[in-house]
């Protein structure tokens, strides 16, 4: 079963979590490999996806938020886009777009940032949005204030939490065929945490500052030297015990089992005939003649939902039962 796990360090401004996906990992593969039209992902594009899905169940395990967390990345290679939305019960699923060929072993720069045009956004979209509330988004490019690309997802996303959230944040990331995996470490503010021994304002001041907190600084070259295949292949108990075992952990109780991360699509018919309401009439009927009934595929599930010429007509005799339609992605 997937798992995560969190975690602070007694005395220190520092915090962390672990994520290990696999059984809801393994399941969106399956249904993007049973897919007839697409096939299985290349194998760097699993890569980079799983290593979405794993950040973006870190990401929203650590903000108290009801709603979705939706990461997307795009630009101007292969891969057009690629998502992982994550919401506050921990259910994700993921998917990419490919416009292209995609090499083996591609970096994050030859798959979205060929001509330097890639963007990172994450868009926090709440559940029970109030009239007039607008999904928060924070955007960023694929590369640093100098103009380097980056070559990896972890250096898109810590660069991301420096300019959005100003969090010092260390990730390591990895994704095979079976594992999906991240750990994080993020400095915490040291004024009001409970956790932190006491200090003057003057030692608050100077040790909060971005990049200068020792004991931060010392955990996250800790954290930064564990291997891809450390990651993949290891459990969880011994990761941190490899890493960690000079500091001193205050463990919480895993999230495991019911409460573990887990593969689920928010999509639905009733979904699906929203947006294809929202259309009109006039084109629902053009593309009836055309091809004699309507058939959309989530891209996130597979599933098929099927409109023949009845229920596209029921479409707009039945539009006031239907749910608002949704810009979000489906």
């Amino acid at each position: 079963m997937s798992e995560l796990h969190k975690f602070i360090f007694e005395g220190q401004p520092v915090r962390g979590s672990i994520v290990r996906l696999t059984d809801a990992w393994q399941e969106i593969l399956r249904r993007r490999a049973d897919n007839s039209e697409t096939g299985a992902y290349p194998v760097a594009v699993r890569e980079l996806l799983g290593e979405m899905a794993a950040a973006g169940v870190l990401m929203q395990s650590n903000i108290k938020f009801n709603g979705a967390l939706v990461f997307q990345v795009m630009g101007d290679g292969p891969v057009k886009l690629a998502v992982a939305e994550v919401q506050s019960d921990l259910s994700l699923r993921a998917t990419a777009s490919l416009v292209g060929e995609v090499a083996d072993g591609a970096s994050l720069e030859p798959l979205l940032n060929v001509r330097g045009g890639g963007r990172c956004a994450i868009t926090l979209d709440p559940k029970d949005r109030q009239p007039g509330q607008q999904p928060y988004q924070g955007v960023v490019p694929l590369q640093d204030a100098q103009g380097r690309r980056f070559q990896k997802m972890s250096d898109v996303l810590q660069h991301y939490m420096l300019q959005s959230e100003q969090l010092d944040t260390v990730l390591v990331l990895a994704a095979d065929d079976q594992v999906a995996a991240g750990l994080m470490i993020q400095r915490m503010p040291v004024k009001g945490e409970a956790n932190l021994a006491a200090a003057t304002e003057s030692e608050s001041a100077q040790h909060d500052a971005i990049g200068l907190n020792e004991d931060y600084n010392r955990i996250a070259t800790l954290a930064a030297s564990l291997t891809r295949d450390e990651l993949l292949t290891l459990d969880v108990e011994t990761i941190l015990r490899r890493l960690f075992w000079e500091e001193k952990l205050m463990r919480f109780v895993p999230q495991q089992d019911e409460e573990s991360p887990r593969f689920a699509c928010t999509c639905s018919r009733a979904r699906v005939a929203s947006m294809l309401t929202s259309l009109g009439a006039a084109e629902i009927e053009d593309i009836i003649a055309e091809r004699g009934s309507i058939e959309v595929g989530c891209d996130f599930c597979g599933q098929q939902y099927v409109f023949d010429p009845i229920d596209a007509a029921r479409l707009f005799t039945e539009a006031d039962k239907l749910p608002p339609s949704s810009s979000a992605v489906q």
